[in-house]
């Protein structure tokens, strides 16, 4: 289901809960949302969609990841960004990492582990962003 993007700032800087099983429906929700916003938006987090939880969907060399539970687990080679979202107004300035290692779990909530560079490393630590309460 579409579901509307939340632009309330104080439930976007609560940090989110670990996500379970039963929590696989707000994956479906969170690709239909991106999906339909597709041509402004490349990733969104549970929070954005008024899900406090740490889910995350985002596009990737043409199609879409879903990570559950996502955290950062190395980085390397800091830079200045410039970025938008689709909850907030204009564009902000971040700190990213060229290079992260992630541990998520899938969608049958297997824990994987993977070297994530450029855009996508980018739009993956916007997201975590969301799920840590860090709203740029």
């Amino acid at each position: 289901m579409i579901r509307p993007i939340c632009k309330d700032e104080a439930f976007l800087a609560q940090k989110a809960e670990i996500a379970v099983p039963n929590d696989l429906p707000v994956a479906q929700d969170l690709l239909d949302t991106l999906q339909h916003h597709r041509a402004g938006c490349v990733g969104v987090a549970a929070n954005m969609i008024g899900v406090n939880k740490r889910i995350i969907a985002f596009e990737q060399d043409g199609s879409y990841m879903v990570m559950f539970n996502p955290e950062i687990v190395r980085k390397a080679g800091p830079y200045d960004a410039e970025e938008g979202c689709l909850s907030l107004v204009g564009t902000r300035p971040a700190k990213r990492w060229h290079s992260i290692k992630v541990r998520w779990q899938n969608e049958q909530f297997q824990v994987r582990v993977k070297n994530f560079t450029g855009w996508t490393a980018q739009i993956i630590q916007h997201e975590l962003d969301h799920c840590e309460g860090i709203l740029i």
